[in-house]
């Protein structure tokens, strides 16, 4: 509790310095929209704290050089349309895949990349691109970027751009580095790469990770690793679309949405008969929506747990979006393969006086069906959208759920065809988007929004958690131990004494009647 009034503190200082400070001799210095956020953003402002170390002075000096160079790069306009097609074409920078704690991947495909002094600035418009992309789209979790130097050579060196990538993380986008992957670096480039340890300085040089094909996937499993890195992704980049986060359609959209539940109950079915342990549960899943919720419930009595749907709804966490509120806010929790919890249950609420249309995507469509994943919903309303892992899978902190939402006119209509042709038609800038990532619970009794134990989708206890109960549980044995050990004492004391007390007695009864000589 401290340590936060003590952030604020600093985040209520940071602003008031660069108020009186900065603003008034570099305010056209600035973007309008930057000095606002900075007014309105406590996240931001601590991402810069933590990466000057709490330090308000070097903080300031970060927030100032970033600022200035934010709008001689003009990051908040940066857009598809604004910079050439051919640069998202070569496919030397792109977003793709997870490192294996869950960390988007930037990927810097050297070999696609050659010296261009006429080039430069709008390449490093692209990474600034890219990285302003991420950020508002992922709320600025870090990153992990990855230079792939396979097949390059000295015409690849550019220490000119590389340090741009560099100072983007280490001046610019505070607190948005996790490490750096750099795979099979040739030999002829290892002087260069000394001067770019100079660059990073000693906090960042522990995140730079030289790797070839046997090590790699201690940082990147193989799902997302090219099979020239030794790994199984089939991925190939290519442009148009922009590549986005990997969301793909789900495994049970394969057709109309009437054929999408007869395909998703056909398979259910099929799961019954493997996995005879869960029959009521599966079979719940063929019953209508507004349903699902109620059998849930039935189900949660007969294991004598009196929860609500209704309270249930109340207790998950709420991303309070301008079309749906999206319950939870951040993350779905799944259990492990040994745990067996493969349901989580997302319930969105129409906050609109209109019919909003909602789609749902995933990075791992093979892994997920989800029901429904094409949809409508109509005015004031909620529904409830389950996801089931599919087979023998298991969910990894690399999967993403992707929302994407769109208001409809109301004579528009929300049949298969009206939707399918509403999709093709709505502009991008109309849709709201917004991303779930997975978090897979250890506990052997989650307690999160897994459809087989209750309706709630709060985190089940941690390692961590168990590790502290332990820890107590330890201390609370070790006082007991103490005590039963002082009783111990005390006994053993109290028998000496009252022997003690025996022998004395026996032997003033034996001075006194004892035989006199």
């Amino acid at each position: 509790m401290a340590e936060r009034q003590d952030k604020a503190a600093l985040i209520s200082e940071i602003r008031r310095r660069f108020e009186a400070e900065y603003l008034p001799d570099k305010s056209d210095k600035y973007d309008s929209r930057d000095v606002e956020r900075l007014q309105q953003d406590d996240k931001w402002i601590e991402n810069y704290l933590i990466w000057r170390h709490d330090v308000v002075d070097d903080t300031l000096k970060m927030i100032d050089e970033s600022f200035q160079w934010r709008k001689e790069y003009t990051v908040n306009d940066l857009s598809e349309s604004v910079l050439p097609k051919w640069l998202f074409e070569i496919g030397a920078l792109f977003l793709h895949g997870y490192d294996k704690e869950g960390y988007k991947l930037f990927w810097f495909k050297v070999k696609h990349h050659t010296r261009d002094p006429k080039q430069q600035l709008e390449k490093k418009k692209l990474v600034a691109f890219w990285l302003e992309h991420y950020a508002k789209r992922d709320h600025g979790k870090p990153l992990t970027v990855v230079f792939d130097m396979a097949e390059t050579g000295i015409s690849h060196i550019d220490l000119d751009f590389v340090r741009f990538i560099v100072n983007c993380f280490t001046d610019y986008y505070p607190n948005f580095l996790t490490k750096i992957v750099i795979f099979e670096m040739p030999w002829i480039m290892n002087a260069a790469f000394k001067i770019v340890k100079g660059w990073l300085g000693p906090d960042a040089i522990s995140m730079l990770k030289f790797t070839n094909k046997n090590d790699v996937q201690e940082y990147i499993s193989g799902e997302y690793l090219p099979p020239h890195m030794g790994g199984t992704d089939s991925f190939k980049y290519s442009y148009p679309p922009l590549v986005d986060d990997d969301f793909q359609t789900p495994l049970c959209e394969n057709g109309p949405i009437t054929s999408e539940d007869e395909h998703e109950s056909k398979e259910e079915i099929d799961a019954d008969t493997k996995e005879t342990a869960e029959p009521n549960e599966e079979q719940n899943l063929n019953q209508k929506k507004m349903n699902s919720i109620e059998q849930i419930s039935k189900s949660e009595e007969t294991d004598k747990t009196e929860i609500k749907p209704k309270n249930a709804k109340k207790a998950l966490t709420t991303f309070k979006g301008p079309l749906l509120h999206i319950s939870p806010a951040e993350e779905l929790y799944f259990g492990s393969k040994e745990t067996g919890e493969k349901k989580c249950l997302i319930v969105l609420t129409n906050v609109t006086k209109n019919i909003v249309a909602f789609k749902v995507r995933t990075t791992a469509p093979e892994k997920y069906r989800v029901k429904p994943s094409n949809s409508s919903c109509e005015p004031g309303t909620s529904l409830d959208i389950i996801v089931s892992l599919h087979g023998g899978f298991a969910a990894s902190l690399q999967d993403r759920f992707l929302i994407m939402a769109a208001e409809m006119d109301q004579s528009s209509g929300a049949g298969v065809p009206e939707l399918t042709q509403f999709w093709k038609e709505v502009p991008r800038t109309k849709v709201m988007e917004h991303r779930l990532r997975c978090h897979v619970v250890e506990s052997s009794k989650p307690s999160s929004l897994t459809l087989k134990e209750n309706a709630f989708n709060v985190p089940a206890k941690t390692n961590e958690d168990l590790h502290i109960q332990l820890t107590r549980l330890l201390q609370i044995n070790k006082r007991l131990q103490e005590q039963i050990d002082r009783c111990l004492w005390f006994q053993q004391l109290s028998v000496v004494l009252s022997l003690l007390s025996v022998t004395v007695v026996a032997f003033c009864f034996y001075l006194a009647y004892g035989p006199r000589s």
